[in-house]
């Protein structure tokens, strides 16, 4: 039986591994322009050689871990667990890049560095000579482009084939002698070792197990180096690596032309701009909704709606139960209950297949890297990063990935900060509430579906500023570095998988919570507490709808099914459109929209949009709120917190549109006032933990 070989690939945020990890394993791993999205390792096989097994590894720029990913990516490399480290490196960017590669090549096992985006080079004339490269590094160097699948095959050839490196990097002979010295002291050969005990690494020097004598020796011959370099010891040991990298880009690197701006620089130049960046992200926004949820979305919404839930599924499910003479109770389930729920929803598939080729675009083509950094601006002024807007991006497809991915933020507090708004942002089970929302209520209304995405955005920075300035989630910001990939073509077979993940995770939702959930919906308006078939006014749902309904009857809402509705959106968000679907009686779009516009206001009904946009997630997501936060403590405080942000806004808005509407003030009017009162305060007051002013975010 043949020994499998190990690939780690291994190499900077945005420097083409995981999309090099699904060439090769022929995976589905979502690719994004963002640092984070792999935040654990990921194994698969090589398609053309089932005994090779390749581990996908988080970027990182250094083995000096900073964030939670880089630890992941440490401890794995320092595990005898691999054969062989494919190193990806941006060949537009290799002076950076090979910064990481050196501490690679210390660490002695045998590494082959993989020079992707060669495709890029001509258009910026830039020239690398990978053979002078590979002889200064002693590692074979092998130019490919992971975006248009060239060269895969001669970089898993060359892996098989890796040794030791060859060649030892050397930096500045001072330096050089302190490591000399310290390798007398310590007997440890391991040159990756010796950097790391000069720059006091707990893991390393509790590895290489110092004596009492020799950790004293240590610590006077870095004294020396210190005084020698005038620096610390962290700082000595990167100056030499890029002094040397520096010498090393000069020899291998050669332009044809002068340094000019590309076509991704002249695009930022609006894109990123201070006066154009919001606005032209506000203007793209409401594009994507527009179509996805008003035009082309719709065009195949409504033919599911009304033709296929409407017409032409019940007709033959009509015919066939007939035919089989299933009695009318079972009947009642299957057109009533599983049809009209679970139609609902689907009819909605559409639209999100359409939003998230629009989104993918958006991510493929480098756009929405470029929104974070936009966002930073904003967000850095109220004390928060624009790294906490990289898990909302992710949130927009669904908010268990982006709860997930609050993990590359190494600040605790704003961590759990993130965590606490991220679900804010409309995910695709969202989608559904503000399709019918805008499609019932506002069908001429091109801003409403929109308004969705931006008043996620508004709570979250208006949570944010109020979180941060309390004592237990206050501190300084968490710096935001981020490279900024070029923009190129979207490649469609990015976006059709990203649209069609979506979609069918979506269908399988349907399939299975919430055909469940339509058809304990259907037992609970069939029959009453004492096991009768009555209408719905008079069932079990109702009788406890009734009950709770007082509580949501500021916000508009007059009729139990919008409460009951809100409910069993808990369990997954669609389920409130399947939930309308059953209590309504509504067959297809057509008769739910019908009955939307018989229950409620355009007010009424946006509040229903803004209370379930905002509310607590799904109990999936929530699930995975308690295993990012760790205690039940605080899982309860995010909930509590989101539940109520969604309430107090809910109310105001209600209340005060409808005084606008009307003209007349009331208690509840005087009491949605108030309620911005503490609002404020929270917003406008000083914080309790004043935070060091630090610079903007960084684009590299």
């Amino acid at each position: 039986m043949t020994e499998n070989k190990r690939f780690a690939l291994v190499g900077n945020p945005n420097s083409g591994k995981t999309s090099t990890f699904n060439l090769l394993t022929g995976s589905n791993q979502y690719v994004g322009n963002w640092p984070g999205v792999t935040v654990e390792r990921k194994s698969g096989k090589y398609v053309k050689d089932k005994s090779i097994v390749i581990q996908d590894l988080p970027g990182i720029y250094s083995l000096s871990p900073f964030t939670p990913e880089e630890n992941v990516t440490r401890d794995y490399l320092l595990s005898d667990d691999y054969d062989v480290v494919i190193n990806l490196v941006d060949a537009t960017n290799i002076e950076r890049n090979l910064y990481l590669t050196t501490q690679l090549i210390e660490i002695g096992k045998p590494v082959v560095i993989a020079l992707n985006m060669t495709d890029l080079l001509v258009k910026q004339n830039i020239f690398i000579d990978t053979e002078k490269l590979s002889y200064s590094l002693g590692v074979p160097v092998v130019n490919i482009s992971a975006l248009k699948n060239q060269g895969i095959e001669t970089l898993v050839a060359q892996s098989q084939k890796a040794t030791a490196p060859q060649v030892q990097v050397h930096y500045d002979e001072r330096f050089e002698a302190s490591l000399t010295e310290l390798s007398n002291v310590t007997h440890v050969t391991n040159r990756f070792e010796l950097i790391k005990v000069f720059e006091n690494d707990e893991k390393i020097i509790e590895r290489v197990a110092l004596s009492a004598k020799q950790a004293e020796e240590v610590s006077e011959i870095i004294a020396i180096a210190e005084d020698i370099f005038l620096d610390d010891r962290q700082s000595i040991v990167v100056n030499e690596r890029y002094q040397y990298l520096t010498t090393l880009a000069d020899m291998v690197e050669s332009r044809t032309q002068g340094v000019r701006l590309n076509v991704s620089d002249k695009i930022d130049q609006f894109v990123t701009s201070r006066r154009f960046g919001l606005p032209f992200f506000l203007f793209v926004m409401w594009a994507v909704y527009y179509v996805s949820i008003q035009t082309i979305g719709t065009m195949g919404t409504d033919f599911v709606n009304e033709k296929l839930f409407g017409e032409i599924v019940p007709h033959y499910a009509q015919n066939l139960l007939d035919f089989l003479n299933i009695a009318p109770i079972g009947q009642s389930l299957i057109l009533d209950g599983i049809i009209a729920g679970v139609g609902a929803v689907l009819g909605f598939v559409p639209q999100i297949f359409v939003l998230f080729i629009c989104l993918g675009i958006l991510e493929d083509s480098g756009y929405m890297s470029r929104v974070a950094f936009v966002m930073d601006r904003i967000f850095r002024r109220f004390g928060l990063s624009g790294k906490s807007f990289i898990p909302m991006l992710i949130a927009t497809g669904c908010g268990i990935p982006g709860v997930m991915a609050s993990r590359t933020i190494e600040n605790e507090r704003d961590r759990r900060i993130t965590i606490m708004v991220t679900t804010f942002m409309p995910c695709s089970a969202k989608l559904p509430i503000i399709a019918l929302v805008a499609g019932s209520l506002f069908p001429n209304n091109s801003l409403i579906a929109p308004s969705a995405y931006f008043v996620g955005i508004f709570t979250i920075v208006i949570s944010g500023i109020m979180l941060k300035k309390t004592k237990l989630l206050g501190g300084s910001v968490t710096p935001f570095i981020m490279e900024l990939p070029n923009y190129h073509m979207p490649k469609w077979s990015n976006v059709l998988r990203y649209a069609l993940d979506k979609g069918l995770s979506f269908i399988k939702r349907a399939g299975t919570i919430i055909l469940a959930m339509t058809i304990l919906l259907w037992f609970l308006t069939t029959f009453n507490f004492r096991m009768q078939v009555v209408d719905t006014e008079r069932s079990i749902l109702a009788g406890i709808g009734r009950v709770i309904m007082p509580i949501f009857a500021p916000l508009g809402w007059t009729s139990w099914q919008a409460t009951v509705s809100t409910f069993t959106g808990l369990l997954a968000k669609e389920t409130l459109v399947s939930t309308m679907g059953v209590l309504y009686h509504a067959k297809g779009g057509a008769a739910l929209n019908t009955a939307m516009q018989s229950n409620f206001t355009a007010l009424s009904a946006y509040t229903l949009l803004l209370f379930n946009l905002l509310c607590a997630p799904c109990f999936a997501a929530i699930g995975a709120i308690y295993r990012e936060m760790g205690t039940a403590k605080w899982t309860g405080i995010a909930v509590g917190f989101q539940c109520g942000i969604a309430y107090v806004i809910s109310f105001i808005v209600y209340q005060i549109g409808r005084t606008i509407a009307t003209g007349h003030v009331n208690i509840s009017t005087v009491l949605a006032i108030l309620s911005l009162l503490p609002a404020c305060y929270f917003v406008f007051r000083k914080p309790v933990y004043q935070a060091p002013k630090l610079s903007e975010s960084v684009i590299v």
